[in-house]
């Protein structure tokens, strides 16, 4: 794509970037020219847009270099020939090559990124300058948060990328992490009549065996006299994938039966006291699988995104652009897995054999009476995202001038249907797992498990949702020149946010305890303690309810069961009405959040000398007042809480400049986010699986936070940078969980909200209580880290060594916070054991390193790129294990392409080379494992046009 855009101070200072951008655009490594001299850096603040015309790679990169080099701050930037010649399928994916974001994966694809350790929720987003979200549902589990989900669209809708990693008064609040622009087309950059340019492409994953096409295109025009342009781009994708592997669910303690031959309990299967031994104690404080299992992930996913621009420029004081952007994102996610249902049935499982390690798992044995099912998953969810936006730029003298910038985003993220039909059969024997090696686990099935005859259909699930979240933003930003060097900026914006988020389930267990079944009528089930062939606690599987389905792919070892039945969902949700079914509301997952935001800023650009060393400087204030209104669910009513706070967030930015090519940059600003939608809710949500209750805190302060940046950059030759930079984040206010234990009934919550397929709805009450969490202002933490860049085209070798080139960045990064987590139990059947420990920030990797290897003649271009990202912790795990998260991941992808023609090049891009296995862990000092797959590799076949 020719036509790019990166943003500049303001219109009277654009021209001179765009030149400036441009000359270094276009100058060739082998032409030998020296770097010009520095142009007083810009703020990189949204304000106006610079013109820049990019014919390649190198060019592009460069451009970006200049983006940089331009500003005050720290600032990063991808224009578009690196997103469209990036083997990238998304945002996301373009994102990770700049220094200091990793992405987090889901299906294959990346969806949400962290910026200097500080995960997705801390990122704010702006579209065309309007700040919103994007929220998908795609995952084992739906955003409904904060964190803007970059696979929503297609990377080759946008012109440029620009990251913001430091704040300033006249820049959006809200980022404790990073302020990215996502910018579209810009019809005034580009030549004059009618450009068209084009994209087609085919993708092939190696996992799923299918075919899917990419188109993209581009049609734009601009007047004769320069006064109009207009733009339409659309692109359209559509790949089938795979994930297959295993996984536990975590991992859990518990007591048992029997252990070879002793029995735990003075009565069999259910009832009695316990009774110690060193055999049955042992097994009781080890962990072992909650769900251990195999089965296969398949993903549908098909994107559509569209974009239109149109710009009048009457004069050169005066500028008008709307800008439209319309993205729909469907994903069709199906999952087929067999189990052993460990979890809250282990006091009726018989183990033979059990092997322990160093680190307390019970890492094999066989089991008897064991609750052997199988699943049948479907998830059918849309996203459409819709904005519309306008910008007015008027210079009203050489001095004064101001831009006004309006619109309104919608992100409707739905699940029509989530499904899920089960098949079990509770008193299968002669299961065996052994975890001897962690992620290639054996599993083996003792009895049949592709007689439809040994199962029972017991539970049939359906879970609609849907989440709404809605932008209305008006701006004005006015810049006054009071003298040369010296500016004043001002401005005030008005936001309003709401997100609403609704669940509902037709979720029902088959039987009770006793009586006639709840689905049909027609069974007359077993009460919930009778065990054995006999017992009744679901409907007879008959051939034509149930399905074969054979595990390939997954890279398990021999002596893994590979066949198995599952429920056929077609026949299976007709045969007991699933879909008829009444809908009961979801509380946990019905709430919402409308936050009202007024506000303004005083800024102070300067530039000049000081005893002859040149700098560029800002500081101001930027003040935000928050009204926030949470409803949730309590007690099956709807309750609303109201509530207002203020922010003052002073910032600095200084650059110098010792030498032409040299900067150091230092920042110091107060920075806020604030708090996760999900906190705010006044409702609770019940787990009745692992007997857990969370409830909301509406009062809860923002993440506030002191950042302080420092960094050199040597720009040694035409499109190189070598920079490092180190940076600190003092968080004053980091909310965390406090846990007590109680009963159900302490809460007042009604029984009604204990979903209906878990144990507790059959047993609300037990001895261990309930874990009761809500959220709490804490302490604070802390983060500091460096990074380090270099990039350059290695034009001082000789010959064609020359058209080589090279990107490369690492980022070292550290955090200290306290969490309070809940350790293992340390006698049999008691209860899990409350603790504080310190430990990174959620989404922090410690390490992360970033490299592409490029080669680029008049025809031919080759690239391979490579991201690695260190281990680290996503949340507070559950059952006694500290924390979960995920191991390293190597991420290689590489493309090659080649000229037929001015206006024809074909491409060649291969995606995730190495079949990197997505290794999620439970316990950060066990590191057991928690789920391991992978998604094949992706091959695209294409070609791009240009008239």
């Amino acid at each position: 794509m020719q036509i790019q855009e990166v943003q500049a101070k303001s219109k009277a200072t654009a021209w001179l970037a765009s030149a400036s951008i441009a000359a270094l655009a276009l100058a060739t490594p082998a032409s030998g020219q020296e770097q010009g001299e520095t142009v007083a850096p810009q703020s990189a603040e949204q304000d106006q847009v610079a013109d820049i015309v990019v014919t390649g790679f190198r060019q592009s990169l460069g451009a970006a270099i200049n983006l940089k080099r331009q500003s005050i701050g720290s600032v990063d930037a991808i224009v578009a020939e690196d997103i469209a010649k990036f083997p990238d399928q998304n945002l996301a994916e373009s994102l990770q090559r700049i220094p200091g974001i990793s992405i987090q994966r889901d299906g294959g694809e990346g969806r949400a990124i962290t910026v200097r350790g500080l995960g997705a929720q801390f990122t704010r987003v702006r579209v065309n300058g309007l700040e919103t979200v994007a929220t998908s549902t795609d995952g084992a589990s739906s955003n409904r948060d904060r964190a803007f989900d970059f696979n929503v669209f297609a990377s080759e809708l946008f012109s440029s990328l620009v990251v913001h990693k430091t704040a300033e008064a006249s820049l959006d609040e809200g980022s404790l992490g990073a302020v990215v622009d996502l910018n579209t087309g810009n019809p005034l950059a580009g030549k004059d009549g009618f450009t068209f340019v084009g994209s087609a492409t085919g993708s092939y994953n190696d996992l799923s065996k299918k075919w899917g096409p990419r188109l993209a295109g581009l049609l734009s025009w601009k007047s004769p006299d320069g006064q109009w342009g207009m733009s339409l781009s659309a692109a359209y994708s559509k790949l089938d994938t795979l994930q297959m592997g295993n996984n536990t669910v975590r991992w859990s303690q518990a007591r048992f039966d029997s252990v070879d031959g002793t029995p735990c309990f003075t009565e069999a299967n259910s009832g009695g006291d316990y009774l110690p031994s060193a055999a049955c104690d042992e097994a009781a404080l080890a962990f072992h699988p909650r769900i251990p299992r195999y089965g296969e992930i398949a993903q549908e996913r098909e994107r559509l995104g569209i974009t239109g621009s149109i710009q009048w420029a009457p004069s050169d004081a005066t500028k008008v652009s709307i800008d439209g952007l319309f993205s729909r994102f469907r994903e069709t996610r199906e999952e087929k897995w067999a189990e052993v249902l460990l979890r809250s049935n282990e006091r009726s499982i018989d183990v033979v054999d059990p092997v322990y390690d160093s680190n307390n798992n019970m890492v094999s044995a066989t089991l008897n009476d064991a609750w052997v099912r199988t699943e049948h998953y479907l998830r059918k969810s849309q996203t459409k995202f819709y904005q519309l936006g306008a910008t007015w730029d008027q210079d009203l003298s050489d001095s004064f001038r101001f831009t006004l910038l309006g619109g309104f985003s919608k992100s409707d993220a739905s699940i029509p249907v989530e499904t899920t039909l089960v098949f079990d059969d509770r008193d299968a024997q002669g299961y065996s797992f052994d975890y001897s090696n962690s992620r290639r686990p054996v599993l083996s099935f003792g009895t049949s498990v592709t007689d439809p005859a040994n199962f029972q259909l017991a539970e049939i699930r359906d879970r609609p949702s849907s989440t709404v979240n809605k932008f209305r933003t008006a701006q004005l930003r006015t810049e006054w020149d009071l003298t040369d060097g010296f500016t004043v900026k001002a401005g005030a914006v008005y936001r309003r946010f709401s997100f609403d988020t609704e669940g509902f389930t037709r979720d029902t267990v088959v039987c009770g305890n006793g009586g006639v079944d709840r689905v049909l009528g027609t069974v007359t089930c077993s009460a919930s303690g009778t065990f054995g062939p006999g017992a009744v606690y679901g409907l007879p599987v008959t051939a034509d309810l149930a399905e074969l389905y054979k595990l390939r792919g997954a890279d398990a070892p021999a002596g893994t069961t590979t066949e198995w039945l599952v429920p056929n969902l077609s026949t299976g949700t007709d045969y007991t009405n699933l879909y008829d079914r009444p809908l009961a509301v979801d509380g946990g997952n019905t709430r919402g959040v409308v936050e009202k935001t007024t506000g303004g800023y005083l800024q102070f650009d300067a530039k000049g000398d000081i005893f002859g060393l040149e700098y560029a400087a800002n500081a101001g204030i930027r003040y935000v007042k928050t009204d926030q209104s949470s409803t949730g669910l309590n007690n099956g009513q709807l309750v609303s809480v109201s509530r207002s706070y203020e922010d003052w967030l002073p910032a600095m930015n200084i650059a110098l400049f010792p030498h032409r090519d040299i900067i150091i940059r230092a920042s110091v600003a107060d920075v806020m986010t604030r708090p996760s939608l999900g906190n705010l809710t006044p409702g609770g949500s019940v787990d009745g699986f692992n007997y857990r209750i969370s409830f909301g805190n509406p009062y809860l302060d923002p993440f506030r936070a002191t950042a302080y940046d420092l960094a050199v950059e040597w720009y040694f030759a035409p499109q190189s940078v070598f920079s490092v930079a180190a940076f600190k984040k003092d968080v004053q206010s980091f909310p965390i969980s406090q846990t007590v234990t109680g009963t159900f009934a302490s809460t007042g919550l009604p029984l009604s909200v204990i979903p209906p397929s878990s144990p507790a709805a059959i047993q609300p009450e037990r001895a261990e209580g309930w874990a009761i969490n809500t959220i709490v202002n804490g302490t604070g933490a802390s983060l500091k880290g460096v990074e380090i860049a270099v990039q350059g085209p290695f034009s001082f070798l000789p010959g064609f060594l020359s058209r080589f080139g090279g990107i490369l960045n690492a980022t070292f990064v550290d955090s200290d916070a306290d969490y309070t987590v809940s350790g293992p139990a340390v006698v049999p059947g008691g209860g899990t054991v409350a603790t504080v420990r310190n430990a990174t920030l959620f989404g922090l990797s410690k390490r992360a390193f970033n490299g592409t290897l490029y080669y680029e003649d008049a025809k031919f271009s080759a690239r391979v790129s490579a991201s690695y990202r260190s281990k680290y912790i996503d949340q507070n795990s559950g059952t006694g294990n500290i924390f979960e998260g995920y191991n390293s991941t190597v991420n290689v992808d590489a493309s090659v392409r080649y000229k037929l023609t001015d206006w024809i090049e074909l491409s060649l891009e291969g995606i995730n080379l190495t079949d990197d296995y997505r290794d999620r862990y439970t316990d950060l000092d066990a590191n057991r494992n928690y789920e391991q797959l992978h998604f094949g590799r992706t091959i695209q076949l294409g070609a791009r046009f240009k008239l």
